[in-house]
C-alpha cells in the first residue's frame, strides 16, 4: 500500500463499471445505454453553446435546467437538485442524508454503488433480501433505520414496484429519508415524484443517461422537499460549485423540453424489449418481468458465465455478475432491433 494514502483508502472496494470495449465492431448490450441518439434539439442546443462563452463559468445553480425539469413534472424549481450524473447526486445523498446512528436499508440484489458509498462515507448498512421471485418485499422495510434506498425499477433485475407499494415504504419510515432511485423509470414504471408534496422524507433521483440518451453528458437530478434539497446544495457547494458545464445545462434542458422525441424513443425500446423477451423465452430462457431498458435472464441448461464468454466470441457483450444469488443470470441491455437480432443469432450458434 502506498505510504502516501489516507488510511481509509486501502479498505475501499470501488465500484466496477460495465466494460467499455475499445473495439467498435462489438454489439454492446452490457451498460444499459440507449440505442437511439439524443434529441436533435438537445444536440442543436449544445452546438449553439460551442462559442466564446466557454471561457466563462457556467451558472452554478443550473437554473435553466432546474426550470426545464420543473416544467416537465409540474413542480416548483426549489424542489430540484442537479449533479454530474445521478451517481454524484447519490454520493451527496449518502454523505448529507444517510450518516446516522441506525443502518441504511437497501435490497441485497441492487445497484452495486450503494455498498461502495457506504464504505466511502463509513455508513452502516443492512442489505434486505429480495423474495424468491427477486421482488422487493415492502413489509421488510418497516423497521428502524437510518434511511432507505432502492432503485425502481430495480437493477439489475428490472423488476418494478407499483406506486402504492413505494408509498407504503415511504410511509413506514417517517423519521428517515427514503430515496427512490428512478434511473429506469421511463421504460415502464410510474414516478414517485407525484408523492413528494405529501412526504417530506421522500427524495426521487433520476438520470438523463438512459431514457434521454445522454450518458456521455453526465446529468442527474433529485426531486424532493426544499429542506432535503438545501442539504444537498450545502454538500455540493462544499465539494464542487460547478458540477454541470454550459453544454450539459443547454443540452439537458432541451432534452427535457423535447417530450415527443423522448416518448417515441422510449416506446421503441419497450417494443424491442417485448420482442426480445418472447424470443428468449422461446429458446428456454427464464426472463424476469422487466420495466427497464434491460432484461435479466437465465437458462436452466447453460452456465451464465459460459454463455457470456461464448457470446463475446460471437461479438456480443452482455453483463454477468458473480454475486451468488444472481450468478446464473445475464443482464442484457435492449439494443436496436438489429443488435437484438445479433444476440439471438449468437445464441443460435451456441
Amino acid at each position: 500500500m502506498s505510504k502516501f494514502w489516507s488510511p481509509f483508502v486501502k479498505d475501499l472496494v470501488p465500484y466496477v463499471p460495465g466494460e467499455q470495449p475499445k473495439l467498435t465492431k462489438l454489439v454492446k448490450l452490457n451498460t444499459n445505454e440507449n440505442p437511439y441518439g439524443p434529441s436533435p434539439k438537445a444536440l442543436a442546443a449544445m452546438q449553439a453553446e460551442l462559442n466564446d462563452n466557454l471561457r466563462l463559468y457556467p451558472d452554478p445553480n443550473s437554473d435553466l435546467l432546474k426550470q426545464a425539469v420543473a416544467r416537465y413534472y409540474g413542480i416548483d424549481a426549489a424542489k430540484v437538485f442537479l449533479g454530474n450524473g445521478s451517481d454524484e447526486v447519490l454520493a451527496h445523498i449518502f454523505h448529507g442524508l444517510f450518516q446516522h446512528d441506525r443502518p441504511l436499508l437497501f435490497p441485497d440484489i441492487s445497484y452495486s454503488f450503494y455498498p461502495v458509498y457506504c464504505g466511502l462515507y463509513g455508513i452502516e448498512s443492512e442489505p434486505v433480501p429480495l423474495d424468491e421471485q427477486f421482488q422487493i418485499r415492502v413489509a421488510d422495510y418497516a423497521r428502524p433505520n437510518g434511511g432507505v434506498i432502492f432503485p425502481n425499477p430495480n437493477a439489475p433485475t428490472g423488476c418494478v414496484l407499483a406506486l402504492d407499494a413505494v408509498e407504503q415504504i415511504v410511509k413506514a419510515s417517517p423519521d428517515s429519508v427514503v430515496v427512490v432511485d428512478e434511473a429506469y423509470i421511463d421504460f415502464g414504471g410510474e414516478t414517485a415524484i407525484s408523492l413528494v408534496d405529501r412526504y417530506p422524507n421522500l427524495l426521487v433521483t433520476q438520470t438523463l443517461s438512459k431514457s434521454r440518451s445522454l450518458a456521455g453528458l453526465r446529468v442527474g437530478l433529485a426531486v424532493g422537499h426544499p429542506d432535503l434539497i438545501e442539504a444537498l446544495e450545502r454538500v455540493k457547494n462544499s465539494f464542487n460549485s460547478y458540477p454541470l458545464d454550459r453544454l450539459a445545462i443547454a443540452g439537458a434542458s432541451a432534452a427535457f423540453d423535447d417530450r415527443e422525441y423522448f416518448e417515441k424513443t422510449c416506446q421503441k425500446v419497450i417494443d424491442s424489449r417485448n420482442t426480445l423477451v418472447a424470443q428468449l423465452e422461446a429458446k428456454g430462457f427464464e426472463v424476469l418481468p422487466s420495466a427497464a431498458n434491460f432484461i435479466f435472464a437465465r437458462h436452466p441448461q447453460h452456465d451464465a458465465a459460459g454463455l457470456a464468454a461464448k457470446l463475446r466470441e460471437q461479438g456480443v457483450i452482455v453483463r454477468h455478475f458473480k454475486q451468488e444469488r444472481i450468478a446464473q443470470f445475464l443482464r442484457i441491455s435492449i439494443g436496436t432491433p438489429e443488435q437484438n437480432q445479433a444476440l439471438i443469432d449468437g445464441l443460435g450458434e451456441l
